[in-house]
């Protein structure tokens, strides 16, 4: 395992010393576990925009989609438990 340092204001380090005593953990570990978390967060929403992405240049390519009123009406129905047909994609207007 590499050692890395940071340099943490006085408030700040003080901040984490009692919210890793709460966490009932050592501020090392509350830290390790943070930077963890915000990573994890970070890989997730680049996911989600490589994602996004795709899908937006795949509506493009195609040139369809499905108009919000009908797909949300799709999603309610089957939310409910209700049989539904999935709507059509159709060309987009321009």
């Amino acid at each position: 395992m590499s050692t890395t340092t940071i340099r943490l204001p006085q408030d700040l380090k003080s901040r984490v010393a009692a919210a890793a005593e709460r966490a009932g953990t050592t501020p090392h570990g509350f830290i390790l576990e943070a930077i963890a978390e915000k990573t994890d967060r970070e890989e997730r929403r680049a996911d989600f925009l490589d994602g996004a992405e795709k899908r937006y240049a795949k509506i493009v390519a195609s040139g369809k989609t499905i108009p919000w009123k009908k797909m949300r009406a799709y999603l309610e129905a089957r939310v409910a438990g209700k049989p539904a047909a999935r709507p059509s994609a159709r060309k987009l207007a321009r």
